[in-house]
């Protein structure tokens, strides 16, 4: 498979490309654990079926020492045990934000209350605007048809 762009060449995508890029760099800046970035990233790219990014996002969690266990249950969080409740609370706000099409409400309040006992303030928008970045990233690579597997940790700096 390849993809409809060279999204890194053509001048108009390159360029949001350095802004989403630029804000991935703000989000992993901030205080939000990686751990659950990591988390956030791999959940909302399986929903999408980004296999680009699914890829990405798994290699470079096992890179920074996340378990094959950990990585394997991440699409069956609700069932497994391995993970904190908050990781538990960031990945269902994840999936209620990823989803906001199948909600009529959008985000439930008690999602948000969940996520706001275990995360500060600063964490909070850390947490929402990843979730809306690697919601973006996943709608380009999905579009352009990103062909997935061939990723290497650091490739992308």
């Amino acid at each position: 498979m390849n993809p409809r762009l060279d999204l890194y060449r053509n001048p108009v995508s390159s360029k949001v490309l350095k802004h989403l890029y630029a804000a991935s760099k703000a989000l992993a800046d901030s205080t939000l654990p990686h751990t659950v970035q990591r988390l956030v990233e791999i959940r909302a790219s399986q929903i999408n079926g980004c296999g680009f990014c699914t890829d990405m996002h798994t290699k470079d969690a096992a890179h920074a020492g996340e378990t094959s266990v950990r990585l394997n249950l991440v699409a069956a969080w609700r069932e497994a045990t391995v993970f904190t409740e908050a990781e538990r609370a960031a990945l269902e706000l994840t999936e209620q934000g990823t989803r906001i099409a199948d909600a009529a409400g959008g985000v439930t309040d008690d999602a948000w209350a969940n996520a706001a006992k275990h995360y500060d303030e600063d964490q909070l928008a850390a947490l929402v605007s990843l979730i809306a970045v690697i919601n973006t990233y996943n709608r380009v690579n999905v579009i352009n048809q990103q062909p997935a597997g061939s990723y290497e940790v650091g490739q992308f700096g």
